[in-house]
């Protein structure tokens, strides 16, 4: 949990760094899309209670929309109209995609885990069933 605070603390403040620099949101995009995939790695983390106390899992995300409080202003202040709110239907998007990703990516796992569960099933029975017909032609004396 302390490294996805760290990570979106770094990126945030690289945003801002930008933004009183008189640059432009665009110039912040790779910081901005850091700070968004901690804020969703702190968020999964604290879902999940593995993270930490609750009280630091609550006041980490309450810095975060803090963060993301401030990214909002800016963006409607120095950006152009609308793009706090097409900024959000993208992420939603975004996330949408990689939830379907994940699952994705879980169901192929487990069609590799029952196939090869099912190849190892599958040569052990063959492996029986030439070790019981070695035993049958050995006890014939044909081997």
């Amino acid at each position: 949990m302390l490294a996805e605070i760290a990570a979106a603390n770094a990126a945030f403040s690289v945003i801002k760094q930008c933004i009183s620099n008189g640059k432009e949101l665009a110039s912040a995009g790779q910081a901005i899309a850091q700070f968004v995939g901690a804020k969703e790695d702190l968020q999964r983390k604290a879902q999940r209670k593995g993270g930490g106390s609750d009280l630091r899992e609550f006041m980490a995300l309450e810095s975060i929309k803090q963060q993301e409080e401030e990214l909002k202003q800016a963006m409607i202040i120095l950006g152009r109209p609308g793009l706090w709110n097409d900024w959000q239907r993208f992420q939603a998007k975004a996330r949408t995609a990689r939830r379907e990703a994940e699952v994705e990516a879980a169901k192929r796992r487990k069609k590799i885990i029952e196939g090869t569960i099912i190849g190892a099933f599958v040569l052990c029975c063959v492996a029986v069933l030439a070790a019981l017909a070695a035993l049958i032609l050995h006890a014939q004396g044909r081997l």
